[in-house]
């Protein structure tokens, strides 16, 4: 499952520098694929579908920090458990029903976006 995060978010930021996929945004913030990531020029998305990986995204949310699900791996293959979470003070980054992932699923994505 990817996380998200809900509207009880406070805009406190503390998530944001613990992604290491840098898939976290402040609300209103442009995001790529490239980004945190070593995606470059045309980068054939999970599903098959290419993208210009620099190209700027518009925003998934304007009020809150929000996650780029396709980019989110709940931290596989990085940390024990999804960093966001562990320091949300207010316990707003939870798991997104709607998005759901096995462990390969999530290490597959993990190893797609930080390729050697």
């Amino acid at each position: 499952m990817a996380i998200m995060i809900t509207d009880e978010c406070i805009n406190c930021g503390a998530c944001e520098p613990e992604c290491p996929n840098t898939a976290i945004y402040e609300g209103g913030v442009e995001w790529n694929w490239a980004g945190g990531t070593s995606l470059s020029g045309k980068a054939k998305l999970i599903d098959g579908t290419e993208v210009d990986a620099e190209e700027m995204q518009e925003p998934v949310s304007d009020e809150f920090y929000y996650i780029v699900t396709g980019k989110c791996t709940e931290c596989t293959g990085f940390h024990e458990e999804p960093q966001c979470a562990a320091v949300c003070p207010v316990d707003c980054c939870v798991d997104d029903p709607d998005n759901e992932e096995t462990d390969g699923e999530l290490m597959a994505k993990k190893e797609w976006m930080h390729q050697e």
